[in-house]
C-alpha cells in the first residue's frame, strides 16, 4: 500500500531537479526488531524548497504509513505541503490528509494561494469528509479546502491514487505560479512562521507516539527532532508578527 503513490511523488521531484541527500544511516532506513517495521526515509534538495522530506513506514498488515513534507525556500510565503496517509490493513480502514498548509489565515493570503486546493474539494467530494481532528487546531496551519478523510479499500485504491496525482499538480502549479509574485510577507517572517510549524507539529503530532511505539523512544525522539522537525529545537519561542500585505 501507497508505494505505487511514493514512486509517483520520488519521480514528480526528480524531474523537477530534486537531488537525494545523504542521511545518517539509522534515520535513512531503521528496522525494529521487536516489531519488524521498516522506516524509510528520504531527503531532497529540491529547487525553490529549503527542505523536503519523505516517510515510508511498512509496519505489514498492521499500518502502512506515507507522509511528506515540502518546506518553499523563505523568500516565497506561499504554503508549506503536507501529506500524511495511513492505511490500517487488519480493519480496512484509509486516514488521509493532503493539504497546502497556509503560513497564516488572513483572507488576502488564502485568496492569493488557495484558488486550485478550492477546486479539488469539487472534484472529489469524497475527500472532503473532515470530522473532528483530535491532535490538532483546525485554524492553525491547516486550510478550510484541505482533503481529509476516513474510508475503506474503494477510496483507497479508486479515489486516492487520482485525487493524489491532482494534488501534486496543484502543489507544483502553485510553486510555479509564486515564482513569478512578489512575496507578501518578508523572508525573516516566513522562517519564523515555517519554525513556529514546526514546533506546533513536534508538540501535537500524534507520529511521535506511533513511533515510539514501534521504535522506541531513544529512536523515535532522535528521529522527530532532528528529521521531521528540526526547527523546532532550534528555535523554541517564536512568535512572528503574522500581517499579510494586501496588494
Amino acid at each position: 500500500m501507497f508505494d505505487t503513490l511514493l514512486e509517483e511523488l520520488h519521480e514528480s521531484i526528480h524531474i523537477r531537479g530534486g537531488r537525494s541527500m545523504l542521511l545518517p544511516k539509522d534515520i535513512s532506513s531503521f528496522r525494529s526488531q521487536k516489531s519488524k517495521s521498516l522506516i524509510r526515509n528520504w531527503l531532497w534538495s529540491v529547487p525553490g524548497f529549503r527542505r523536503w522530506r519523505v516517510t515510508r513506514l511498512d509496519a505489514g498488515e498492521r499500518l502502512q504509513v506515507l507522509n511528506s513534507v515540502a518546506y518553499p525556500e523563505y523568500i516565497y510565503d506561499h504554503p508549506i505541503m503536507g501529506i500524511d496517509l495511513l492505511w490500517f490493513g487488519k480493519t480496512g480502514k484509509l486516514v488521509a490528509v493532503l493539504d497546502f498548509q497556509p503560513l497564516v489565515q488572513e483572507k488576502a493570503y488564502l485568496d492569493r494561494h488557495f484558488k486550485d486546493l478550492k477546486s479539488l474539494n469539487v472534484q472529489f467530494p469524497s475527500l472532503v469528509n473532515h470530522g473532528p481532528m483530535r491532535s490538532f487546531d483546525p485554524h492553525q496551519y491547516f486550510s478550510p479546502w484541505l482533503l481529509l478523510c476516513r474510508g475503506g479499500f474503494e477510496l483507497a485504491n479508486n479515489t486516492l491514487p487520482h485525487a493524489f496525482t491532482s494534488f501534486l499538480e496543484c502543489y507544483w502549479k502553485l510553486h510555479l505560479e509564486s515564482l513569478g509574485k512578489k512575496s507578501k510577507l518578508s523572508s525573516s517572517m516566513v522562517e519564523d512562521l515555517q519554525a513556529n510549524y514546526d514546533i506546533y507539529s513536534a508538540e501535537r503530532d500524534p507520529a511521535h507516539g506511533l513511533f515510539y511505539s514501534y521504535f522506541g523512544k531513544t529512536w523515535t525522539d532522535k528521529f522527530v527532532s532532528e528529521f521531521l522537525f528540526p526547527c523546532s529545537i532550534k528555535n523554541t519561542s517564536l512568535e512572528p508578527d503574522r500581517s499579510y500585505q494586501e496588494e
